[in-house]
C-alpha cells in the first residue's frame, strides 16, 4: 500500500512520523510532494520517504492520498491531480472548511473521499482527529485510514454536521490550552518561580489532569471536586475563576471558532 502526501508541512510530517514510529508503514511506502524542492528534500532526509517531482506524480502512485495543503490552495492542487487520481484511491482531506460537498464537486464522480480534522498534538503522537466518511468508501478502506490516523493519537468518526464543532473542541483548542498554561506559569513567575520550571509545572499539571479524564472515566466536575478540599486553597481559586467567567469565556471563544469554520 502506497501512502501519498501532497503538502509536507508540520501536520503532514507529524502524521508521517507517527506512522513510521508505530511501524504501520515503511519509509518506502510513503511518497510526497511539496511546494518547494527544498521542503521535499528536507522531509526526505528526515524520514527517508520518496519524493515525487509533482503533485500529480504523488497522486498517480498513492493508494491513500492525504491532501495536507492549506484550504486556499485546494482549487489549484485539485486541478493538478483530478484527472490522474485512480478510481480506487482513497482521498483524505485534512483542511478546515472544505466540506464533503465541496470535495465531491471538485473530484470526479464516485471518488472515495474522507474528510478529517487532526490537531497539532499529533506532533507528539497525542493528536485527536475527527473523521467524516464519503459514501463510496468501504468499511475496510475506512479501517485502513483510521489505523493510520491512530498512529499519532486518537481518531473518531463523526457526522459531517459536527466537523465544525471538531474544529472548535480539538482542532483549534490546543491554542486555548497553551494560553492557560502560559497564564498559570506567568502567575508562578510573579511569585518567584523560574520561568522554565513554571512552564514545566503548569504543563505537567494539564497533561496529568487530561489523562485523569481519559483514563478514569470520571466526570470532570467529579475530578474537580476531588481536588477542592473544604476550606482549602483550591476552592478559593475556583471561586475566582467562576467570578471572572472562565466557563462562559471558553464557551464563547469556541462558538466564535465554530462560526468561523462554518463560514470559511
Amino acid at each position: 500500500m502506497k501512502i501519498g502526501f501532497i503538502g509536507l508541512g508540520n501536520m503532514a510530517t507529524a502524521m508521517i512520523g507517527g506512522m513510521l514510529q508505530k511501524e504501520i508503514v515503511k519509509p518506502g511506502d510513503i511518497i510526497g510532494s511539496a511546494k518547494t524542492k527544498a521542503t521535499g528534500e528536507k522531509v526526505k532526509a528526515q524520514f527517508g520517504i520518496c519524493i515525487a517531482d509533482s503533485n500529480a506524480g504523488t497522486a498517480e502512485e498513492a493508494d491513500i492520498l492525504f491532501l495536507a495543503v492549506k484550504p486556499v490552495f485546494f482549487p489549484e492542487v485539485i486541478e493538478e491531480i483530478r484527472d490522474v487520481v485512480r478510481g480506487e484511491t482513497v482521498i483524505v482531506s485534512i483542511a478546515a472548511g472544505r466540506t464533503m460537498e465541496y470535495l465531491e464537486g471538485a473530484f470526479r464522480p464516485g471518488s472515495k473521499l474522507i474528510r478529517c480534522m487532526p490537531n497539532t498534538p499529533a506532533l507528539v503522537l497525542e493528536g485527536c482527529t475527527g473523521v467524516c466518511v464519503g459514501k463510496y468508501v468501504t468499511g475496510g478502506e475506512l479501517d485502513q485510514v483510521l489505523e493510520l490516523l491512530r498512529s499519532f493519537g486518537r481518531a473518531s468518526v463523526v457526522p459531517e454536521r459536527l466537523m465544525d464543532v471538531v474544529v472548535g473542541v480539538s482542532g483549534s483548542s490546543p491554542a486555548y490550552v497553551f494560553l492557560f498554561i502560559e497564564a498559570m506559569a506567568d502567575a508562578a513567575v510573579a511569585e518567584g518561580m523560574p520561568r522554565k520550571q513554571a512552564y514545566e509545572f503548569a504543563a505537567q499539571a494539564v497533561l496529568g489532569s487530561a489523562k485523569m479524564v481519559l483514563e478514569t472515566g470520571k466526570h470532570p466536575g467529579e475530578l474537580k471536586d476531588m481536588v477542592c478540599s473544604p476550606g482549602g486553597t483550591t476552592i478559593q481559586a475556583v471561586k475566582v475563576l467562576e467570578e471572572k467567567g472562565l466557563r462562559s469565556a471558553v464557551m464563547d471563544a469556541m462558538q466564535a471558532c465554530i462560526d468561523k469554520s462554518r463560514n470559511m
